[in-house]
């Protein structure tokens, strides 16, 4: 389709609409909805948690509240309105009782159970045009979608290093190297994530607690230690209160409180099997899994082609060697066409340190 700046205007509204149920929509996508008539706003709306209005039904309602006329007016979604009855009825049938002339959608919709929305609306005899934003509506719901087409969820690491790609010393001290700016900034990307997701060698060596504080949430991601052998101590700070997941490869701990949910997720050579447990994941609405590890885990999960995405903070440091690296490998490579390739998204400053935005080539 064409793109005129008035579709990319109204569409960007949407999106920063979409962006408020950033923390809350799991296990639904984020979608916001402007309709404009006669070129102004006759409503707005977003779609917040699972069971709640999605955003085309709030956008109508608050052109209602307004007294609004939409009859005639151009809907822009950030998502292919749905056909099918779920939680709510279908938005594609309040869009057709409202008679609106012209659908507007960033992209379709990857949910399976969702499809044929746009033929039904132009079956309606709607105009329906589809691809304004694309690239912005789909990076927000990165999630939503790799557990729709993929079957598991978007997995980003987070690192924090020095400008020479260490992450700790030798002896594994690593608060702070980077700011307290940056480690805000890491909590707001732990709250848009479903789960947060660390090795059992961080809780061991740092005892971390893996909830968001830095930033207003209005709830708490999963907590998840992949921790083969069970090592991790009843009192383990990760552990406390609901929330928490400690995935095996085996037996659970014989001194975990019953609470304390477990899974065996084994690879039959003694690991936990890292592509099952996120298959399991995506089973349970995770569309979004937030790393938080050290070289071996990260390294596992590099190895299994399983992290789409890395948010590394660099401090305007040097620590030099010896001192710990950001993903360990089992052998040497034998050659740099092995390597891990990445394709850079952003390059930001973040306080003192800056913040590094970038997707794994496959």
């Amino acid at each position: 389709m064409s793109q005129t700046d008035d579709d990319r205007h109204y569409m960007a509204r949407a999106l920063a609409l979409a962006e408020r149920g950033l923390f809350t929509t799991t296990p639904n996508p984020r979608v916001g909805c402007v309709i404009v008539r006669d070129g102004e706003i006759a409503g707005e709306g977003f779609h917040a948690r699972a069971g709640e209005a999605h955003a085309e039904v709030a956008a109508l309602a608050d052109a209602r509240t307004k007294g609004r006329d939409v009859r005639g007016a151009t809907a822009y979604v950030t998502l292919e309105p749905c056909n099918r009855y779920g939680r709510t009825p279908p938005c594609v049938d309040a869009l057709i009782a409202a008679q609106v002339g012209r659908v507007v959608a960033a992209m379709r919709d990857p949910n399976p159970d969702q499809r044929d929305g746009v033929e039904r609306l132009r079956a309606a005899g709607i105009r329906v045009d589809v691809g304004v934003l694309e690239e912005e509506a789909a990076s927000l719901n990165a999630g939503f979608v790799s557990r729709m087409t993929r079957g598991r969820p978007w997995v980003r690491t987070k690192l924090a290093a020095s400008i020479d790609g260490r992450t700790a010393l030798a002896s594994g001290e690593s608060r702070w190297i980077t700011g307290a700016a940056a480690r805000a900034d890491g909590h707001a990307w732990r709250a848009r994530a479903c789960a947060v997701m660390t090795g059992v060698g961080t809780v061991l060596h740092d005892d971390p607690q893996l909830t968001v504080r830095d930033v207003p949430t209005p709830r708490q991601p999963l907590r998840i230690v992949v921790d083969r052998h069970a090592d991790t101590p009843a009192n383990a700070r990760v552990l406390a209160g609901d929330g928490a997941l400690v995935v095996t490869a085996g037996p659970r701990g014989t001194s975990w409180p019953a609470s304390i949910e477990c899974i065996a997720v084994p690879d039959g050579e003694g690991r936990v099997d890292l592509v099952a447990l996120l298959r399991g994941l995506a089973g349970r609405g995770i569309n979004e899994v937030h790393v938080e590890a050290g070289a071996k885990l990260n390294g596992a999960l590099l190895r299994a082609g399983l992290i789409d995405e890395l948010v590394m903070y660099v401090a305007p440091a040097v620590i030099g060697d010896p001192a710990r690296g950001m993903f360990e490998s089992p052998a040497p490579l034998a050659s740099l066409a092995q390597r891990a390739d990445i394709e850079w998204k952003s390059i930001d400053r973040v306080g003192e340190d800056l913040r590094i935005l970038a997707r794994v080539r496959r």
